[in-house]
């Protein structure tokens, strides 16, 4: 009997394919989550400009009502105001640029990048430890999916 190892990568690659567009979106935002979990702190402001300045109004506004509930501020739907409460967020900066690349995300499969193409990019950025928690993740989405989720 033949054993088989698998790249973590790989797997999630095959079951992106094996499953429906619901779950493949939902693995996509895992991804993204993941790959914010590894940016340095020192880089977060930078990639959080990097996903705004892409978003439409309507994704500007939702961020600035999210900002808003954290009571950094009289949330303003734009850019500048985003910037400038980001550094006032503290421990939620992450998160807000997990909505942010979330946001933008949608945002680039909507305008016709394949969410494969969005898949690719991002697995290329996250290390072995985090590409191994994400094939857990996908395994799960899998299963959810072949269960009967309405997809």
């Amino acid at each position: 009997m033949s054993l088989c190892f698998v790249d973590p990568a790989d797997a999630i690659r095959a079951i992106a394919d094996s499953i429906g567009r619901e779950a493949r979106r939902q693995l996509l935002g895992e991804a993204v989550r993941a790959w914010v979990d590894e940016i340095p702190d020192s880089e977060l402001e930078i990639h959080y400009a990097k996903a705004i300045a892409e978003l439409d109004e309507h994704d500007l506004s939702m961020l600035a009502a999210w900002h808003g509930s954290l009571e950094v501020g009289q949330p303003v739907p734009n850019r500048d105001f985003l910037m400038g409460a980001f550094g006032s967020l503290g421990e939620n900066r992450r998160e807000a640029l997990k909505l942010a690349a979330g946001f933008r995300g949608e945002e680039a499969v909507d305008a016709g990048v394949t969410e494969d193409d969005a898949l690719e990019l991002v697995l290329g950025l996250l290390s072995p430890p985090r590409l191994m928690q994400l094939a857990v993740e996908a395994v799960e989405l899998y299963i959810w999916d072949r269960a009967g989720s309405d997809n």
